[in-house]
């Protein structure tokens, strides 16, 4: 594990510590799986860098990353870089491919999203959020 893995605002993992941070029951998790020789990487770099400085004092998001050239994930399918995935808090270990846009605005959207789906709920039961049937 890389001395300083935490000590900056996006969480850097590598195979020993993906479990236990990816898995974490308490925290919703957004890794970006790169590859340190791609163009798309290296073009998200100050946008996930961003992002992981906007939430590293959230209590329960954290943004990571992972290079997938040094390090494999038996749970985990990486086609293409860079790939983003989402393991949303819980016990049941889930893996939600994000296929969102790369914009810090698209990220931020997303991950907001997530912690609002209560009060989204909220307003789908009040019927206020009426759609015409096409």
């Amino acid at each position: 594990i890389p001395e300083a893995w935490d000590a900056k605002p996006v969480t850097v993992l590598v195979g020993k510590n993906f479990e236990s941070v990816a898995f974490a029951e308490d925290k919703d998790v957004l890794v970006e799986f790169y590859a340190p020789w791609c163009g798309h990487c290296k073009q998200l770099t100050p946008i996930y860098d961003e992002l992981g400085e906007k939430y590293k004092d959230h209590p329960s998001i954290v943004i990571a990353k992972m290079d997938s050239t040094a390090n494999e994930v038996n749970d985990v399918t990486v086609k293409g870089f860079p790939t983003i995935k989402f393991f949303p808090k819980g016990s049941d270990r889930k893996i939600v491919d994000y296929n969102g846009g790369r914009t810090l605005e698209d990220f931020v959207s997303f991950l907001d999203g997530i912690h609002d789906e209560k009060a989204e709920d909220t307003k789908a039961d009040a019927g206020t959020d009426t759609k015409d049937e096409l």
